[in-house]
C-alpha cells in the first residue's frame, strides 16, 4: 500500500479528449515511453481507468490491456467505479466517488488488500473517507474542467488545504492526491498554495493534461519534471525579519540597492495612470515598461524585473492578456502583483479577481478593505474603486490579511489609513501617508507599482521588501506634503514625485535619517 501517488493518470475515452487515438497505446506511452538507464522509472506512476459509458465487456477488454501494460512495470492500475471490472482483470485497486458505490460494500467485496481510493470534497467527506478506510482520497474539484459533468463543488487550493489540514489534526496517514483542471501551467502552484507546515499533498491527478496532448509522452516527462521541483516563485527559507526595528533596519539598504539595480517594472494597469506609474517608477530608479500585451510577456520576464496586474481597466481582451503574463512571470520565477482595483464593483471584476486567482500565482495581492474582502471570498460590493466606508476594527483587519495570506502563501497589503500587510505569519500595521494621497487618482496604483519594484530587488523576503516599497512611498507622501509651495493635491503630485527621487538620493548618499519616520508596529 506505500505507493507513489506523485503523478497520477486518470484516463479518458470521451471523443473530445481521445479522438481517434487508441487510450492503451497512450498509456503505453506515459508509462513506457519514460523509462531510461538514467531514469529507470515509469513517467506516471499510478494508472487509474475511468470510462463511464461502454459496455462491461469492453471495459474488461480495455483493462486487460491496460493492465498487462502497467503491471509489467510496477505501476497499480485503478478502475473506476466498477467493482466487478477490477475483480474480473485482476486490477490492484478501484477508486470511487460520492455518488458511486459506498466505501464498506466496496471493502467488504474487495477485501483487505486491494487499494481503494475516495473522491472527497470537504472535511466531512475526508473525515467519513478516512473512518472507512479508505487508503488515499482524490482531493477536489480544484479547477472547474471539461472532463467531468455534475462536479458539485470547485474547493481551489483553499479548500484543498482546509482537508489537508484536517488529516494532519486527526493524524491520519493515508495518501492524497488532488483532481480536477491540473495541467502543466498550474501543477507546481496547486502543490505549493495547498501545502501547510503539517501535511502537503503526495500527488496530482492530471486527464486531459495528457491524454488530450499531442505528444503524451513528452507531456508526461513534463509533468513529472514539474511534480518532483519546487515552483520558481516558491519562497526561499531565509531568517525572517520578526520585529519592526528588524524591519526598519533592513529599509534604507533595499531603497540603495533598488537604485542601484534599477529593476524593470512591468505594468500591465489602467490607462488613467500609466504615465503617473512611470513617473514614479523612474523617482524610486526602477525602469518602467507599459505594456498591456501578454504574448511580450515571455521576452520580458526573462529580464528579471517584476510584473503589476492592475485591473482597473477591466475587458474580457486585457484578462487573456493578463493570464498569458502572469504565466509567463510564474514559469521563470519573476516576481508578481496583483491590484484587483474595484474588485467588489461589478460582476465582472469579481469574477475577474477569481480568475486572476485561479490563473497563477501573486507574490503580493494589494488592494483597499473592499478589494481585499472580494479576494477573501467575501460576498463584497464596492461603488467604483472607493473601499467604502469601514466595517472592521484594526484588529479585524489584520486578521483578515493574515488569513488570506496564509491561505495563498503570499503576502497581502490591505491599503488605508492604516494599512495592513501580512505574509501569514507576521503581520504588521504601518501608519504613515498623507491624505492627499487619497485625494488624487491612482495613488493606490502607483503603490502597486513601488512594492513591485522592491519585490523585484529583494525577492527573498516579500515581506520585507513590500514594507520597504509602502514606506518610502508614504514617507515621501508626508515629506512634499509639508512643502511650502504645495497647497493642495494638485501641487502635491509633482512635489511628492520630488520627494521619491530625493528619498532615492539621500539614501543613496548615505542619508538614512528619514527612516526614523517610519511607523510600524507589529500586530
Amino acid at each position: 500500500m506505500q505507493l507513489d501517488y506523485s503523478l497520477y493518470l486518470v484516463t479518458d475515452s470521451t471523443k473530445p479528449i481521445l479522438g481517434d487515438r487508441n487510450l492503451v497505446d497512450i498509456v503505453r506511452s506515459a508509462v513506457e515511453g519514460g523509462m531510461s538507464l538514467a531514469y529507470p522509472q515509469p513517467c506516471v506512476s499510478v494508472v487509474q481507468y475511468r470510462d463511464k459509458t461502454s459496455e462491461t465487456a469492453d471495459l474488461i477488454e480495455t483493462a486487460k490491456q491496460l493492465h498487462s501494460v502497467t503491471r509489467t512495470h510496477g505501476v497499480p492500475l485503478l478502475i473506476n467505479d466498477r467493482v466487478d471490472v477490477a475483480l474480473a482483470v485482476g486490477a490492484e485497486g478501484v477508486h470511487i466517488g460520492q455518488d458511486d458505490m459506498d466505501l464498506a460494500s466496496a471493502r467488504r467485496i474487495l477485501g483487505d488488500d486491494i487499494i481503494i481510493g475516495v473522491t472527497v470534497s470537504s472535511v466531512e467527506e475526508a473525515r467519513r473517507a478516512a473512518d472507512g478506510g479508505a487508503n488515499y482520497l482524490g482531493i477536489g474539484t480544484v479547477f472547474a474542467t471539461p472532463t467531468k459533468e455534475n462536479v458539485k463543488s470547485i474547493i481551489g487550493t483553499a479548500g484543498t488545504r482546509e482537508i489537508l489540514n484536517f488529516l494532519a489534526s486527526a493524524s491520519e496517514c493515508l495518501k492524497t492526491v488532488c483532481i480536477g483542471g491540473i495541467n502543466a501551467g498550474n501543477m507546481q502552484r496547486v502543490l505549493y498554495q495547498s501545502a501547510s507546515p503539517e501535511r502537503r499533498l503526495d500527488g496530482v491527478a492530471v486527464v486531459s493534461a495528457i491524454m488530450a496532448a499531442k505528444d503524451p509522452l513528452a507531456a508526461a516527462k513534463q509533468l513529472r519534471g514539474l511534480v518532483k521541483t519546487p515552483p520558481p516563485f516558491a519562497s526561499q527559507s531565509v531568517p525572517p525579519s520578526t520585529t519592526s526595528a528588524d524591519i526598519l533596519a533592513q529599509v534604507p539598504a533595499i531603497v540603495e540597492r533598488l537604485g542601484e539595480q534599477n529593476p524593470l517594472c512591468h505594468n500591465m494597469t489602467n490607462l488613467v495612470v500609466q504615465n503617473f506609474a512611470a513617473n514614479v517608477a523612474l523617482a524610486i530608479g526602477a525602469s518602467p515598461i507599459m505594456s498591456n500585451n501578454g504574448d511580450e510577456a515571455g521576452d520580458l520576464a526573462k529580464l528579471g524585473g517584476a510584473l503589476v496586474i492592475n485591473m482597473g481597466t477591466s475587458t474580457p481582451e486585457g484578462f487573456v492578456n493578463y493570464s498569458k503574463a502572469l504565466r509567463a512571470y510564474n514559469a521563470l520565477g519573476g516576481s508578481t502583483l496583483f491590484d484587483p482595483v474595484g474588485a467588489g464593483a461589478t460582476e465582472q471584476r469579481r469574477n475577474g479577481v477569481k480568475q486572476m486567482m485561479a490563473c497563477g500565482y501573486f507574490d503580493v495581492i494589494k488592494g483597499n478593505e473592499g478589494e481585499i474582502k472580494t479576494v477573501s471570498g467575501t460576498n463584497n460590493h464596492q461603488r467604483g474603486v472607493d473601499s467604502g466606508t469601514s466595517t472592521l476594527t484594526g484588529y479585524a483587519k489584520a486578521h483578515l490579511v493574515k488569513k488570506v495570506a496564509l491561505r495563498e502563501r503570499n503576502v497581502i497589503l490591505m491599503t488605508g489609513p492604516t494599512d495592513y500587510i501580512s505574509d501569514g505569519v507576521r503581520t504588521f500595521a504601518i501608519s504613515n501617508g498623507h491624505e492627499y494621497l487619497g485625494n488624487i487618482t491612482g495613488s493606490g496604483c502607483t503603490l502597486g507599482t513601488t512594492v513591485a519594484a522592491f519585490l523585484a530587488t529583494h525577492p527573498d523576503d516579500k515581506l520585507l521588501a513590500a514594507i520597504a516599497g509602502i514606506l518610502m512611498y508614504e514617507i515621501a507622501a508626508e515629506r512634499a506634503a509639508v512643502r511650502e509651495d504645495v497647497k493642495g493635491p494638485g501641487t502635491f503630485i509633482p512635489a511628492f514625485i520630488d520627494s521619491l527621487f530625493d528619498l532615492k538620493q539621500r539614501t543613496a548618499n548615505g542619508d538614512v535619517d528619514w527612516i526614523g519616520t517610519a511607523k510600524v508596529e507589529k500586530v
